[in-house]
């Protein structure tokens, strides 16, 4: 019995280690020193997610992708959120998620899916988003009867949206990110129709003086 309580214990340990250096690796990349903030990212804790989300309804679920699935949820202050659930075999691991955290929590643009916080809880990784209303691009692209919703000016609107967006990432921002994954169901629309750029997964850092870096692997589009 004494053994079982022991093993118990070590697990609960090792888990609370690894989610405490979890968040320290956010913390430390995002630029937090002596508990001050530098960037507005805020941890969730995960039964607030389950309440938000009426414990992960399918009533709640938006979508799901290879990464995973998505939830709408309500924040006890009103607020309405999208939430990435990642799934664990989805590939995705720390790394993905760290980067994604990261580098949304650093971009600030109306052309950029705004991040509102994260929650990582034992093996659970999420991604809190601002809900957008309309889902994504390829939500209108490929119904034969919502595409029709898309006249020439609101295609015009979109794509000039995400090339302000794609101009900031490649130029204007602190950080130079290509995004490597650009695709219509990256693209959200909020109540307007205006286009965010989203899923950071898998974008990558440039150096200011570099024109081309290699990859290890295939990624995204």
């Amino acid at each position: 019995m004494f053994r079982s309580i022991y093993y118990v214990t070590q697990e609960k340990l090792r888990s609370f280690g690894k989610k405490n250096r979890e968040k320290d690796i956010l913390l430390h990349e995002l630029g937090r020193r002596d508990g001050k903030k530098s960037h507005e990212l805020q941890f969730f804790s995960f039964e607030s997610i389950a309440a938000a989300t009426n414990n992960f309804t399918s009533t709640s679920k938006l979508g799901e992708g290879g990464f995973g699935s998505v939830y709408r949820g309500q924040l006890p202050d009103g607020q309405e959120v999208a939430i990435k659930r990642l799934s664990r075999k989805s590939g995705q691991g720390f790394l993905e998620f760290k980067n994604e955290a990261i580098l949304i929590a650093k971009l600030q643009h109306t052309n950029l899916v705004r991040l509102v916080g994260c929650c990582i809880h034992k093996e659970e990784r999420m991604l809190i988003y601002e809900y957008m209303p309309n889902k994504s691009l390829d939500f209108f692209l490929f119904d034969p009867v919502k595409k029709n919703i898309l006249d020439w000016k609101k295609r015009f609107n979109i794509i000039q949206g995400i090339i302000q967006g794609l101009l900031y990432l490649h130029n204007y921002s602190r950080l130079r990110i290509i995004h490597r994954d650009l695709k219509a169901s990256n693209i959200l629309l909020d109540n307007e129709m205006n286009p965010k750029i989203s899923n950071f997964g898998m974008a990558r850092i440039f150096g200011s003086n570099d024109s081309e870096v290699n990859t290890n692997r295939v990624v995204g589009t």
